[in-house]
């Protein structure tokens, strides 16, 4: 066997051995999304629900314009950005997007005068950061692929806590969120959203809509009664509002992060497939021109006896 052929094996051997691996990672991501998916499910109900509440205490408490939590008149001199990437990395461009859309919130906000106070979640995201010695409040890292509420409550209370300061005192006055949308397997989009402060709107209906309303059973509002004001149970509500939509956040982003990387292992395998094809045709190729050579070697040795021979006669 000669060197060119041994080497052509070798890288052979090399790339079905990780093939191998990232058919496994594929395999391995694909049931996780089945999983991701089931979790965002389950949030789904506890989400509308929330939100019905909110609107509900929102739309009959006195003092909704002055709740810290809903009150646009801040000075707007800072704004805090949470951005949630990936712990780990073989998912195509998942990470990447997501920072690069917070790269670009942030110079939109600059450009608007505002300090910008970076939140980070994902070992991606520190990484990127701590690499070009930026500084950060705080992070969070090591449950990308499975977050839970109580990790949704931390990074909720740390954001309330800078929100709800004074701008003075070093307080932000919008909060931020730049996390991945989980479409379905194929489709995740980057989407920002300001989650602090809220923003509540008063909608008139038309009177002559009002009977449509009343004849569509699923238009009609529930009828909530406040103990012991709707003010308190505003206050009580609000904070959990805004750690859900953390949590929903972080549940879009592992079910995005498993959808982007058995995207990402598909394509690195057929990519191994395809390159085996290429050294195995290459190796074939390799081995005739081999053949080839031995053959002529062994012609031409017997016809050169054939003629020493034919000389000595």
């Amino acid at each position: 066997m000669g060197a060119q052929l041994r080497v052509y094996r070798r890288r052979i051997r090399s790339v079905q051995s990780t093939k191998k691996i990232t058919k496994a990672m594929e395999l391995i991501a694909a049931s996780r999304i089945v999983k991701a998916q089931q979790r965002l499910a389950a949030a789904s109900p506890y989400t509308q629900e929330l939100v019905r509440s909110v609107t509900a205490a929102a739309s009959h408490a006195s003092g909704v314009g002055k709740h810290p939590l809903l009150s646009p008149h801040r000075l707007q001199e800072r704004a805090a950005m949470l951005v949630i990437a990936a712990d780990r990395g073989l998912a195509g461009a998942y990470s990447s997007s997501v920072i690069k859309e917070g790269e670009a919130l942030t110079a939109l906000l600059r450009e608007e005068g505002k300090e910008v106070v970076p939140f980070l979640v994902g070992r991606k995201a520190i990484g990127f950061y701590k690499f070009r010695g930026r500084e950060v409040r705080q992070s969070w890292s090591g449950f990308s692929e499975a977050p839970t509420y109580e990790h949704a409550r931390e990074m909720a209370d740390a954001l309330l806590e800078i929100f709800l300061k004074r701008t003075e005192d070093g307080g932000a006055d919008e909060i931020h969120i730049v996390s991945t949308q989980f479409v379905n397997t194929v489709v995740q989009k980057t989407v920002v959203r300001r989650v602090l402060p809220l923003e509540v709107i008063e909608e008139v209906v038309p009177e002559e809509s009002t009977g449509a309303a009343h004849a569509d059973r699923s238009k009609v509002f529930a009828l909530y009664e406040f103990e012991p004001s709707a003010d308190a149970v505003l206050d009580a509500l609000l904070p959990r509002y805004v750690a859900n939509v953390i949590y929903v956040a972080l549940l879009n982003a592992a079910a995005s992060e498993q959808a982007a990387r058995r995207r990402a292992m598909k394509s690195a395998t057929d990519n191994a497939e395809e390159l085996i094809k290429t050294l195995t045709r290459q190796a074939n190729s390799a081995r005739q021109a081999e053949i080839t050579q031995e053959i002529s070697e062994i012609v031409g040795g017997a016809d050169a006896l054939a003629g020493a021979n034919a000389g000595s006669e």
